[in-house]
């Protein structure tokens, strides 16, 4: 068979076949590319949510701690209270002042505004803090007994 007669069985693809029969390599390329960006941000938003949690879960564990803290003393001792100390990565400080109020009388307990102040986190840029304070009345002895 000559070459002309192996060329005429072939079936000629004009331009609208040709165009149909796939995709060009920078089609490809354009695909790739925005199915790579896709990808990243979808696995910085899940890497982001991931932080979050963790974000979320270590406030918790410090308010508990707060209220672990204040739970210890339903009272304040008449020289107040000062403490401070670590529990579980957790850097706790409680601090006492006397707090003023109008009421007056011989049953009266004093008032101290108690301040709890709790630290957690690794280096200076990631450090947390949560403050938080409430009243506390100063312990009064039973009667007949001295303090």
């Amino acid at each position: 068979m000559s070459r002309s007669a192996r060329n005429t069985h072939r079936p000629r693809l004009t331009a609208t076949a040709r165009a149909v029969s796939g995709f060009t390599l920078l089609e490809l390329l354009v695909a790739f590319s925005i199915m790579a960006m896709a990808l990243g941000l979808f696995y910085r938003a899940l890497g982001g949510n991931a932080r979050a949690v963790d974000h979320v879960q270590r406030y918790q564990g410090a308010v508990v701690l707060a209220q672990s803290l204040l739970e210890l003393r339903d009272s304040v001792p008449a020289g107040g209270w000062n403490d401070e100390g670590d529990s579980g990565g957790y850097h706790w400080r409680v601090q006492s002042q006397p707090y003023s109020t109008d009421a007056q009388g011989p049953r009266v307990p004093v008032l101290y505004q108690v301040s709890i102040a709790i630290s957690w986190g690794q280096g200076s840029e990631n450090v947390r803090n949560l403050a938080l304070s409430t009243l506390r009345p100063e312990r009064i002895p039973p009667v007949g007994i001295r303090p």
